[in-house]
């Protein structure tokens, strides 16, 4: 479906239309996690450690892609496949262990199964980002064994607005000659709420400040070849509220256009439909405060092409998700939320010219579980448990003579956080996480054309388990506050992809000069540990902020060295000041050398410097806000090479950047 809209000419109208009246809030200072079904701030947050992104603080660090967007986060990297595909990375780990959410259903795209898919929201006209650090499995199922991010919008409005209020935002850039425009609106009548949002994005090749491969004369300099973006969504949502609770329908069309810049100079043209309900019904049964029902159906395709536009595999993935969850009244002092989630997965990636799984056989998948998650304030404790049961089935098409498997799961986990004082608190938390391994892990018997690699997975693997200690001591009150978190998890069989550096041909047959680099599907017991620690300043008042943070994480096979694409250590600062209409940020990351290199790798990458600046003026008019903004990246224009990237030695990060706009609220 083309979209008849243009969205960048929406979000200028949107821009003259000041006929409302305006609503300045300021941030607010502790804001709910809604991916914790019982409404939890980041400080409160038990079993795994929070971050929310929201107001000016997410709209200064957006990108175009998730990973590159939260990169600068607290334990989060990026995998860095050029501007539009990069993923979050979480304490080391990626792919099918980070589960990628939109209003806490998943997204249900195939971005998981290889770096080169791009994650299928959009962050634009979002209202928060939650990032979940260590096992969400708990309530999110296995795919969330490292960790989770909820892209949070409102496109099912839960509360009547009582007249016509919006944003719009109008974006240019020059490092990659960027070029957009988002609106969102939202009204009601009667007991009816509307919702109606959406973006237009064009990038070109975006600048680097050397040479594609490090110190190599003979390869890309200046612009990073088929590093291009195109992308629009629209999406529109309407609810009937009352007294009762409320219930809402959403649909959205999401359109991705996006280059690899790999030697090949492949692009990738991505389409989306979904359609999303939600509800929540209060007091819906004797002894319990409310029931919430969510159901989406996403039917997503894409299809990798060659640099003149020939088709070579397209992939597409029809989901259809149910979550049931009822949060019961006060038993013996303990609140808590039970639940169902099942889910339907029918992937396919097929060659357009043969029509045959060339790579990854058809598969169906499908997910039935039940959770539960309570809390207790005892004093000044404050208990958390909660546990999940979940099967797992994988079905591969009948002509790829390949077997069935299915996985039943268990996951649990039990935390304490003590208020040992006024503003301090110190937790501890204990959890045992399993994963069943993803389709590609299992079936793949085949090339991948964009990641230049020949994938042989195993069907006999046997589920992930993780046994999970987490520890943290934080201050979250008054004008300086700071946490530390330190993690350790044992992983037996965890699934990775190991290569001795043999090339083959298409055919998977050994060729010194062959185009793809064999990698087998492996299992062993691993071992990751890590700490992250902040400490902020005065972070959402008037006058000076600062914050100092860093983070560091390992990763480990037993008798096989390290983890491949494992995190730099990282350290890093921020300045700001606010006073009035003005608003500066001042940011820092430094990454140090990462040679702790996997036994297959032998790129070192170098240490880098990133500096950022954000300046906001904010302008009041009689019926609205203007917040004008300029946005500097990577100021140094520093030869960035993100070690969580498979592209690391070949496709450097973006180098200076300015982005200039306005955005206006009403």
């Amino acid at each position: 479906m083309r979209l008849s809209l243009s969205l960048t000419a929406a979000a200028a109208a949107v821009l003259s239309a000041f006929t409302c009246s305006p609503v300045f809030a300021e941030e607010a200072s502790s804001v709910i996690i809604s991916a914790n079904p019982l409404g939890k701030s980041e400080e409160m947050q038990v079993l795994t450690p929070a971050k929310i992104l929201t107001g000016n603080e997410l709209r200064n660090k957006l990108s175009t892609s998730l990973g590159d967007t939260l990169s600068g986060e607290l334990g989060v990297s990026a995998s860095g496949f050029g501007a539009a595909a990069s993923r979050p990375v979480i304490r080391g780990l990626e792919g099918p262990r980070i589960k990628i959410l939109q209003n806490g259903m998943g997204v249900a795209d195939v971005s998981s199964l290889s770096n080169d898919h791009a994650v299928a929201t959009e962050s634009a006209t979002a209202q928060q980002i939650e990032v979940l650090r260590g096992p969400a499995s708990l309530l999110y199922g296995s795919g969330a064994i490292g960790g989770l991010v909820n892209v949070v919008d409102k496109r099912i409005p839960t509360e009547i607005t009582g007249k016509t209020s919006g944003e719009a935002e109008l974006r240019a850039g020059s490092g990659n000659d960027e070029k957009s425009g988002s609106f969102s609106l939202d009204g009601s009548a009667q007991q009816w709420a509307w919702h109606l949002e959406g973006n237009k994005r064009r990038t070109g090749d975006y600048a680097i400040p050397g040479f594609a491969r490090q110190n190599d004369a003979g390869s890309q300099n200046g612009r990073l070849a088929s590093s291009f973006t195109r992308a629009q969504n629209l999406s529109a949502g309407a609810s009937y509220i009352g007294a009762w609770g409320y219930a809402g329908l959403s649909f959205e069309n999401l359109q991705q256009t996006y280059g690899i810049p790999t030697d090949e100079r492949s692009f990738i043209d991505l389409r989306q439909n979904r359609t999303d309900f939600d509800s929540l019904i209060k007091k819906p049964f004797s002894g319990f405060e409310d029931l919430s029902l969510k159901l989406s159906h996403t039917d997503y395709q894409h299809t990798e092409n060659q640099q003149d536009g020939t088709p070579d595999t397209r992939f597409k993935n029809k989901t259809t998700e149910a979550r049931l969850s009822m949060k019961h009244l006060t038993i013996a002092g303990w609140q808590g939320s039970i639940g169902l989630q099942a889910q339907r997965e029918n992937f396919s990636a097929l060659a357009v010219a043969t029509g045959r799984s060339d790579t990854i056989p058809a598969t169906s998948s499908d997910t039935y579980a039940l959770f539960a998650v309570e809390e207790k304030q005892m004093g000044d404790w404050l208990h958390s448990v909660g546990a999940r049961i979940e099967n797992v089935s994988r079905n591969p098409e009948q002509q790829s003579a390949l077997p069935a498997r299915s996985f039943r799961l268990w996951s649990a986990s039990a935390g304490t956080l003590w208020q040992f004082t006024p503003g301090y608190a110190a937790g501890v938390s204990v959890s045992l996480a399993q994963r069943a391994p993803a389709t590609e892990e299992l079936y793949s018997q085949g090339p991948h054309e964009s990641t230049a690699t020949f994938d042989i997975g195993d069907n006999t693997l046997k589920k992930e388990e993780s046994r999970n200690l987490e520890l943290s001591l934080q201050k979250n009150t008054g004008l300086h506050r700071w946490k530390i978190n330190a993690f350790y998890n044992a992983v037996n069989n965890y699934v990775y992809g190991q290569t001795d550096g043999s090339r083959v041909d298409e055919e998977g047959n050994p060729a010194a000069d062959g185009e793809f680099m064999m990698r087998n599907w492996k299992q062993a017991k691993a071992h990751l540990y890590g700490v992250e620690g902040e400490w902020t300043y005065n972070h959402s008042g008037e006058g000076w902020s600062g914050r100092v943070f860093g983070d560091l994480s390992r990763g480990y096979l037993d008798n096989a060295g390290n983890l491949p694409l494992q995190p730099a250590v990282r350290t890093g600062f921020d300045i700001g000041y606010r006073q009035g209409v003005w608003r500066t940020t001042l940011r820092t990351l430094h990454a140090m050398k990462q040679d702790r290199l996997a036994s297959f790798e032998n790129f070192v990458t170098p240490s880098y410097t990133k500096v950022d600046l954000d300046i906001t003026w904010t302008q009041s008019l009689p019926s609205a806000q203007l917040t004008w903004f300029l946005t500097a990246k990577n100021i140094l224009n520093q030869d960035i090479r993100l070690s969580t990237s498979i592209l690391r030695e070949t496709v450097p990060q973006q180098g200076r950047h300015l982005a200039a706009g306005v955005r206006v609220s009403f």
